[in-house]
């Protein structure tokens, strides 16, 4: 999947820069690296990228217009309840985690953002606009009696999204080998029943 921001031959950078990372950590994604993991010279991959640190907002870019793109296709489905809507977001969320499992190490990689302001913004953008969808799901179940009002929708998103960022943690953590769609399907589920009228 493309968009017009960025070429082919980014993404297949940006794709290999993630790659690099969830196997060896941040430390070892260097220019000099990448290109020979690439058989490019530096020159070369300097020509798509200006930095490292350019990659790595380009690939939170890119991670954030194709997340818009999924939930915004699952959210425009109206005939889905609150609850259906809600499992499909983070069955999509999770089933990219499986198929891209670097994009992992790159949005738990606390370290990366720590001490770059662009990075740890491009980060909190990401998280905004996955809470901001949760809050007006759950909003709208309150709303038409789906879910209890006991408990604001800020406060039920942030529980849910930080049940669901353990698990995919928990998840990475075993080193994939943990079955994140049946142990993400059991913590939403869980919470679900909740905060189910």
């Amino acid at each position: 999947m493309n968009n017009n921001k960025f070429t082919d031959r980014q993404i297949e950078i940006m794709e290999a820069a993630t790659l690099r990372i969830d196997k060896y950590g941040i430390q070892e994604l260097t220019i000099k690296n990448l290109a020979a993991d690439l058989v490019l010279s530096e020159a070369a991959l300097y020509r798509h990228f200006k930095s490292k640190n350019d990659i790595m907002l380009g690939l939170l870019s890119y991670f954030i217009f194709e997340m818009k793109e999924r939930i915004t296709t699952i959210i425009a489905k109206e005939e889905k309840t609150p609850t259906e809507q809600l499992k499909e977001i983070f069955a999509s969320q999770l089933n990219t985690f499986i198929k891209k499992p670097a994009i992992v190490s790159v949005i738990f990689s606390e370290g990366i953002f720590q001490f770059n302001k662009e990075l740890s913004e491009m980060v909190s953008t990401m998280m905004e606009l996955m809470q901001t969808h949760i809050v007006a799901i759950i909003k709208k179940g309150q709303d038409d009696g789906t879910f209890r009002e006991l408990i604001g929708s800020a406060t039920i998103s942030t529980i849910i999204m930080g049940s669901m960022r353990m698990t995919v943690l928990k998840w990475k953590l075993s080193g994939h080998k943990s079955n994140l769609i049946k142990d993400g399907n059991t913590v939403l589920n869980g919470l679900l029943k909740m905060i189910e009228n």
